[in-house]
C-alpha cells in the first residue's frame, strides 16, 4: 500500500466538488456575448502572433502560418456564428480584428491563396 502524498508543496493541486460548484455559479453570471467576444480575443491574439504581429522584438521569429491558417479559421467561424446574437457593439471590433488578421496572413503569405480560399474566407467570403 502506498503512503498518501500531498502533491501541493510541487504546485499541483486537486480541485474538489465546491471548487466546480463555484465555477459554474461564477461561468453562470457572465452573459454569452462576453464569453464569445473574450474566446474570440484569445483566438485574435494568438493568431497575430503566429503571423507575426506580436509585440516584441523577435516577432518574426514566432511566425507560423499553417498555425495562423487554423487559428483566423476559427475564429472567423466563431465571429461569423456569434455575431447576430452579440450586437453591433460587440461584433463590429470582432470583424474588424479579423479582417485584419486575415489581411496580415495574405501580406506575409510567400504563395497567397485565391480569392476566398484564405483563412476563413468561406465564412467571411474573399478579403481584399
Amino acid at each position: 500500500m502506498t503512503e498518501p502524498h500531498d502533491h501541493a508543496s510541487e504546485g499541483v493541486y486537486e480541485f474538489g466538488l465546491d471548487d466546480v460548484e463555484n465555477q459554474v455559479r461564477e461561468i453562470h453570471e457572465v452573459p454569452a456575448a462576453e464569453i464569445i467576444s473574450t474566446t474570440a480575443v484569445h483566438l485574435m491574439t494568438a493568431a497575430a502572433v503566429k503571423v507575426g504581429l506580436g509585440d516584441m522584438p523577435n516577432a518574426r521569429d514566432h511566425i507560423d502560418l499553417d498555425e495562423a491558417r487554423k487559428l483566423i479559421t476559427a475564429l472567423a467561424g466563431l465571429v461569423v456564428a456569434g455575431a447576430p446574437d452579440m450586437g453591433s457593439a460587440h461584433a463590429a471590433p470582432l470583424r474588424d480584428g479579423l479582417r485584419s488578421l486575415q489581411l496580415a496572413f495574405r501580406e506575409e503569405s510567400v504563395v497567397p491563396d485565391p480569392p476566398g480560399q484564405g483563412p476563413g474566407e468561406k465564412y467571411t467570403g474573399p478579403v481584399n
